[in-house]
């Protein structure tokens, strides 16, 4: 069984930086592709970054030059640096584990960017 673990969010005032993690198990994660999401209320979720197995990657256009996802396979963890934070950069951020139709997410951690 998929289990995902967040952790590192909290509150930071604008221009600061935070780095989330994710702590994965139960799974083969070299293989799955890792992404981070984030969600305000009455929105959806969105795709912030995500890397793929073979460790490329893709970022959402409002975090590009800001933000960096990278994974420690011996770790069996992902990462998310999270640089110069701005107010809207503020939600509910989960981890997602993904490989051919299976789809795990974590229970998120919380980010909150304060002006």
């Amino acid at each position: 069984q998929v289990q995902l673990v967040e952790s590192g969010g909290g509150l930071v005032q604008a221009g600061g930086s935070l780095r989330l993690s994710c702590a994965a198990s139960g799974m083969f994660f070299s293989i799955y592709r890792m992404g981070w999401y984030r969600q305000v209320p009455g929105k959806q979720r969105e795709l912030v970054a995500a890397i793929t197995s073979g460790g490329d990657t893709n970022y959402a256009d409002s975090v590009k030059g800001r933000f960096t996802i990278s994974r420690d396979n011996a770790k069996n963890t992902v990462y998310l640096q999270m640089n110069d934070l701005k107010p809207e950069d503020t939600a509910v951020y989960y981890c997602n584990a993904a490989v051919l139709s299976t789809n795990s997410w974590g229970k998120g951690t919380q980010v909150t960017v304060s002006s």
